[in-house]
């Protein structure tokens, strides 16, 4: 007998070879019925995976992250199995599921049209019908090459032979189609109830740009065809709101082929940029944070000493000044290392909190710039703490704080992940436990839920990971905050401790914003354009009827703008209509009409984006309430 430990903490023996569907069968019919694959002590696994061991076992449904994947996954695999049937030459590479869904990469003589893929989601639609087992089983090494090579699939045989002598191989069939794969997936094609194929893109063999450029196919499922349905929705909202579409129309921001990757900001986007920086300022000198900058370019040496080059120069661009190798930076801290090192410390100047809207430079593949979400050059609003331990939780604390207080702001909800250790990293695994542990004590203090992301730290610590929720349900990775014991180390850091003798500071990398420029994409799309009036480039719109109104609208311009309004007139001979239009279109607050009786009442007609029609309103009535909606920073 084994001993198996439920999700819910109860126990229950069972016979050792029982499988993870047997045990969903032996709780209720229903959970066996949704029931998509098993998450046995940490790793998840198939449903047919027998049990052999004492062992804790989590049953997963679509609602959970390993179902979900094990159910896109096996969505891929019928892609790819309808794609072969369609077109027997085509080479497989590889198809995975990915965060939303999943894709496939297929070396094919030409890219697919629209109207292909339609072809293929209607072979999938038959493979799903025929409810076809899919099957695991494991070749030796040698054999697994030999298998791959007789089907004529030279990326598998590539994969296969990248793994160490010995490995034992898995493969899944599903009725005459088989392929390379490590699992998990669902029992049958049939359990594959809404799917949809979205997109067709280019992708380089392995993400190297050196190798054969394959074509990959997108797409998405889910267990109802209601949420297929609403995420679809979501798609087709997130095209209306693209920031790249809004960014020209709205006159913010563009970029140009002569600066790919490389924003250029016009003068209602500064308005926004600076806006957003002011913000961050005001909170940062609120709490104890002083404001440095440091250079953009510094000597080759320093990146070597802080671990960059052996980690990060793929992403560097570099220079030579007077014979001299040099780097354009790709991150702030080794100028905030320096900055902290200018003078001796004491350890009553702790905690040093050092600010820096830095602009930095990393060199991205063409195909992956994205708007301002993927560039080459952009700010990031970073800080460094220095703080010796004793104070790690207090501060990490108002870190948490601070970036809360910021996306409250916003109207962002957010959830927190805490990455762990990466394999290619700096520091003894003694330091690594010390700081995870240390920003685990900080989450629970705060009592924040949060998951573990194994093996995504930062090369030099663990790090705490603030994801945003859009208003169309979409999350951004945006603030972090990472504990670093190895950077005071690498560049001898030192504070003077009560005892007269020298101590190394430990040290906090956090962005809240993450980059000013992808954060600005983020709001762009999140509001669909329509900031919110403390934001907005121009808060109103004065629109006189006549001639004999521009006076006044005159007065009432220079009245706002008294009151640090942004205010424009549209003084064009236009009929009302079309001025009020034009505004609506570029998404103005609040739009204020003069005709004779406004005149002579001294007074307004207020339209507003978000209420309508307001009707008449004193100017000083008007000014107070659109004052206290700035002030207050009112969504």
């Amino acid at each position: 007998m084994i001993k198996i430990t439920l999700k819910d903490g109860s126990a229950k023996e069972y016979n050792k070879g029982i499988t993870i569907k047997q045990v969903a069968e032996s709780i209720s019919a229903g959970l066996a019925r949704v029931a998509l694959a098993g998450e046995v002590d940490g790793k998840v696994k198939d449903l047919s995976y027998e049990l052999n061991e004492d062992c804790k076992l989590s049953l997963l449904t679509f609602d959970d992250d390993g179902g979900r994947h094990a159910y896109r996954h096996t969505a891929s695999h019928i892609m790819a199995q309808a794609v072969k049937n369609l077109y027997p030459n085509v080479k497989l590479a590889i198809g995975p599921a990915i965060d939303n869904g999943y894709y496939y990469d297929f070396d094919v003589d030409k890219p697919f049209s629209v109207e292909e893929l339609a072809q293929i989601e209607e072979e999938m639609k038959k493979i799903v019908k025929e409810d076809l087992k899919l099957e695991r089983f494991t070749l030796p090494r040698d054999e697994a090459m030999k298998f791959m090579e007789e089907k004529g699939e030279p990326y598998k045989v590539e994969l296969i032979r990248d793994l160490p002598e010995g490995e034992i191989i898995s493969f899944y069939k599903q009725g005459e189609f088989v392929d390379l794969c490590a699992g998990p997936h669902v029992e049958s094609t049939g359990k594959i109830k809404a799917f949809k194929l979205l997109s067709v893109a280019g992708a380089y063999w392995r993400g190297n740009e050196k190798n054969k450029m394959l074509q990959r196919i997108y797409g998405t499922a889910f267990a109802k065809k209601s949420d297929l349905d609403d995420y679809l929705f979501r798609l087709e909202e997130a095209k209306k709101r693209d920031h790249r579409k809004l960014g020209k129309e709205l006159d913010l921001f563009d970029i140009y082929e002569e600066g790919p990757g490389f924003p250029f900001f016009m003068p209602k986007g500064m308005v926004l940029r600076n806006l957003l920086e002011n913000y961050w300022r005001e909170e940062h000198q609120a709490r104890g944070y002083q404001e440095i900058k440091t250079p953009i370019i510094l000597s080759e040496e320093l990146w070597h000493r802080s671990g960059h080059w052996d980690h990060y120069k793929e992403n560097m661009y570099f220079t030579k000044i007077d014979e001299g190798d040099y780097a354009i930076k790709p991150m702030n801290c080794p100028g905030g290392m320096l900055a902290y090192k200018r003078k001796l410390h004491s350890y009553r100047d702790l905690p040093q909190r050092m600010a820096e809207l830095g602009l930095v430079h990393r060199h991205e593949l063409s195909g992956a710039l994205h708007g301002l979400m993927r560039v080459r050059c952009f700010t990031q609003d970073d800080a460094h703490i220095f703080m010796t331990p004793e104070q790690i939780k207090d501060e990490v604390l108002g870190v948490i704080n601070l970036i809360d207080d910021f996306y409250s702001v916003f109207g962002f909800k957010y959830h927190v992940e805490l990455s762990t250790r990466p394999e290619d990293s700096m520091g003894s695994a003694e330091q690594w436990d010390m700081a995870t542990n240390a920003l685990k004590e900080a989450l629970e203090a705060n009592k924040m839920k949060y998951k573990i992301n194994e093996g995504d730290g930062a090369f030099y610590g663990p790090k705490i990971d603030f994801h945003l929720e859009d208003s169309i349900g979409r999350t951004w990775q945006c603030g972090t905050i990472q504990l670093d014991f190895q950077m005071p180390q690498k560049f001898d850091l030192n504070y003077v401790g009560a005892d007269g003798e020298k101590h190394r500071p430990v040290m906090v990398h956090r962005v809240v914003f993450g980059s000013i420029e992808r954060f600005i994409a983020i709001l762009t799309e999140h509001f669909a354009g329509a900031f919110p009036v403390w934001l907005s480039p121009v808060q109103v719109k004065v629109l006189p009827l006549i001639d004999k109104h521009h006076q006044f609208a005159g007065e009432v311009k220079e009245a706002l703008a008294a009151k640090g309004i942004r205010v424009e007139v549209d003084f064009r001979n236009e009929k009302i209509g079309y001025k009020i239009r034009e505004a609506q279109l570029e998404k103005t607050p609040y739009m204020l009409v003069i005709g004779d009786k406004e005149l002579e009442n001294r007074a307004v007609a207020v339209r507003s984006r978000k209420d309508g029609d307001l009707g008449s309103m004193a100017l000083n009535d008007f000014i107070n309430r659109i004052v206290e909606e700035v002030e207050s920073k009112a969504k």
